[in-house]
């Protein structure tokens, strides 16, 4: 029986309270507040990045920075408000000085990551940047080498003995730092946008 949306949001609730609780790699030193992911318990659509920045560590919540108003502004263009998706990220702790995720960090963390997709069952995840990219598309044996190699490209794969579509794109944060490549991030957001219409794109039937 397919678990309501109160009992969803209760399960991810206690998820964000083994987040807080967590020590099972460093980056419990060093953080203010550990960033579990907010959104929508029975989205349709969940984005998974990397780590919390400052600002994310500052306030406890994904996505709030610059890269966070740029995400809020895509999702806007395609009709869509954070609070019909779930946002989330790699890692629930910022690393110091916002560097990469390291690979002891990502298998410590991405337990708390695995068990959220399990509770909310999206129909389509949303990988921003290679990170998250080489994570969820790594566990169905897909080599996320280059995200400018698969970015735009819609997976049809199974998770939790579902079908789920995951789709890399580029993390806002690289469209802040590089301007051009703006133009690609919406590309892929307008193809989120048909799939999230039930349109047929790039050849996948409709989903929803």
């Amino acid at each position: 029986m397919e678990c309501s949306c109160h009992e969803k949001a209760l399960a991810l609730d206690e998820i964000a309270r083994k987040v807080a609780q967590c020590t099972k790699c460093p980056l419990f030193k060093y953080r203010r507040n550990p960033v579990p992911g907010e959104g929508n318990a029975c989205a349709r659509i969940v984005f998974v990045g990397e780590a919390p920045g400052r600002q994310e560590d500052l306030e406890g919540r994904p996505f709030v920075g610059a890269a966070g108003k740029l995400l809020t502004s895509l999702l806007q263009s395609i009709g869509l408000s954070r609070s019909e998706v779930f946002i989330t990220n790699i890692l629930k702790c910022r690393p110091p000085g916002n560097r990469d995720p390291r690979p002891e960090e990502v298998k410590a963390c991405t337990p708390y990551l695995d068990a959220q997709l399990d509770v909310i069952r999206p129909k389509v995840i949303v990988c921003l940047g290679r990170h998250s990219a080489r994570y969820l598309l790594g566990k169905v044996g897909v080599h996320a080498s280059s995200i400018m190699r698969i970015r735009g490209k819609p997976y049809r794969v199974k998770l939790w003995d579902s079908e789920v579509i995951v789709l890399p794109t580029l993390h806002p944060a690289a469209a802040l730092y590089n301007p051009r490549l703006r133009g690609l991030l919406e590309e892929d957001f307008a193809l989120l946008g048909k799939l999230v219409r039930g349109e047929r794109a790039k050849g996948l039937d409709e989903f929803f």
